[in-house]
C-alpha cells in the first residue's frame, strides 16, 4: 500500500535530437552517387497527464530525473531517424506544476488534458541537405540538438466537493466512514488521520459528491504549527465546508471561531464558501439542553447546524439533506 504523498520534486529532460547521417549513394552501375544521408529524429516529448483515477503522488519517484527517449540517428538513402518515444507522467487532478527555481506555478491540472511540459530537441540534418552546385559531396552532417534538464515541483491540492474540517479527534474519519464506503483508519487518539481520506457520498439518485476528511487542525496551523500548511492547502478547492465539532468539549462556539480564523489566516476566500456545522457525538450527552441552545444560537446567526452521532449513525439523513440543499442553492 502506497503512502499519501502530496508534494515532490522531479527533474525533466526531453529527448535529444538524433544526429544527421553522412552517406553517399552506392548503387550498381551508378558512379559517384550523390549524398543521401538522412536527418536525425526528433527527441521525445514529456507530457503531464492528469487523471481522476490517481489520488496521490506516491507513484512519482521523488528527486528522480525523468528523461524521454532520444531521437535515432539518420541513415543512408535519405532515411530519417525514428523520433524518440514520448514520456507521459500521470498526476492527480488538482496537481500544480511549479518551477522549482522561481516558485512560479506553470500549470494547474484541473481537467484531464495532456500538457506538454518539455519538447523534444530537433534532429540534425543529414549531408543530403548540404549538397549544392559548388559542394556536391559534403562530408559532414549536423549533430542533433540537446534539450535542457529542468527541475519542477509537483504539489497536490485535492479536488473534493465537500471538506470535513475540525480539531483532532472530532470524529471526521468516523463521519466519512458513516457517509460513504471509505474505510479510513480510526482510533480514539488525536491525529489519527495523518493523510486526507476520500470517499463518495450519494446525495440523490443523480447527484454524487467527493468528500474529503482533512487532517485535524490545531490553533496556529496557518502559521505552520501542528500539521500546518501541508494539509490546509487541501481545503482550498472544496465547494462546501463541514465544520465537525465535538459536543463533549467545553465550548463549541470558541472552537468554531478558532477553525474559521485558521482558514481565514490561510486564505480568506475559504470563508466565502457555503458551510454547515455538525455537532458530533450527541450520543455521549444525556442532557441535550445546552446542545439545543447552541443550535438556536447558531440559527440566529444564519448558520445551519445539525446534531449527529457518526458512530451510532444518528442524524446522517438530515445531514445529507442539508448537503443536497447546499449543492442545489448554495454554490454557483
Amino acid at each position: 500500500m502506497h503512502s499519501f504523498i502530496d508534494e515532490c520534486t522531479v527533474s525533466l529532460k526531453a529527448g535529444d535530437g538524433g544526429a544527421g547521417c553522412v552517406s553517399f549513394r552506392h548503387e550498381k552501375y551508378i558512379e559517384k552517387g550523390g549524398p543521401d544521408g538522412g536527418d536525425g529524429g526528433y527527441g521525445g516529448n514529456i507530457y503531464i497527464r492528469p487523471s481522476h483515477k490517481i489520488l496521490s503522488l506516491s507513484h512519482i519517484k521523488r528527486d528522480k530525473a525523468y528523461r524521454a527517449e532520444n531521437g535515432k540517428p539518420g541513415r543512408g538513402r535519405k532515411c530519417s531517424g525514428r523520433k524518440g518515444k514520448d514520456l507521459y507522467i500521470k498526476v492527480p487532478l488538482g496537481c500544480q506544476l511549479i518551477d522549482a527555481e522561481t516558485d512560479i506555478v506553470k500549470y494547474d491540472f484541473i481537467e484531464e488534458e495532456d500538457y506538454l511540459i518539455a519538447k523534444g530537441a530537433r534532429g540534425g540534418k543529414g549531408n543530403a541537405h548540404f549538397a549544392s552546385s559548388t559542394k556536391q559531396t559534403p562530408r559532414f552532417a549536423q549533430e542533433g540538438e540537446h534539450s535542457q534538464m529542468t527541475k519542477y515541483k509537483l504539489s497536490l491540492k485535492l479536488i473534493a466537493d465537500i471538506g470535513l474540517v475540525g480539531f483532532p479527534n472530532a470524529g471526521k474519519s468516523t463521519l466519512l466512514h458513516a457517509l460513504t464506503e471509505a474505510k479510513p483508519k480510526i482510533a480514539n487518539y488525536p491525529f489519527t488521520t495523518l493523510t486526507p481520506n476520500l470517499g463518495v457520498i450519494d446525495l440523490s439518485v443523480s447527484e454524487r459528491a467527493l468528500i474529503a476528511d482533512i487532517p485535524g487542525i490545531l490553533e496556529g496551523a496557518s502559521k505552520g504549527h501542528g500539521l500546518g500548511l501541508s494539509f490546509l492547502k487541501h481545503i482550498e478547492r472544496v465547494r462546501i465546508l463541514v465544520f465537525v465539532l465535538d459536543v463533549t468539549m467545553a465550548n463549541v462556539e470558541t472552537e468554531l471561531e478558532i477553525l474559521k480564523n485558521e482558514l481565514a489566516s490561510y486564505n480568506e476566500e475559504l470563508l466565502k464558501r457555503p458551510f454547515l456545522v455538525v455537532f458530533n457525538k450527541v450520543d455521549l450527552v444525556e442532557d441535550k439542553t445546552f446542545l439545543n441552545e447552541w443550535m438556536a444560537s447558531f440559527k440566529e446567526k444564519g448558520i445551519t447546524s445539525i446534531g449527529i452521532s457518526a458512530t451510532k449513525k444518528v442524524g446522517l439523513e438530515k445531514l445529507k439533506e442539508a448537503l443536497t440543499i447546499s449543492f442545489a442553492f448554495g454554490y454557483e
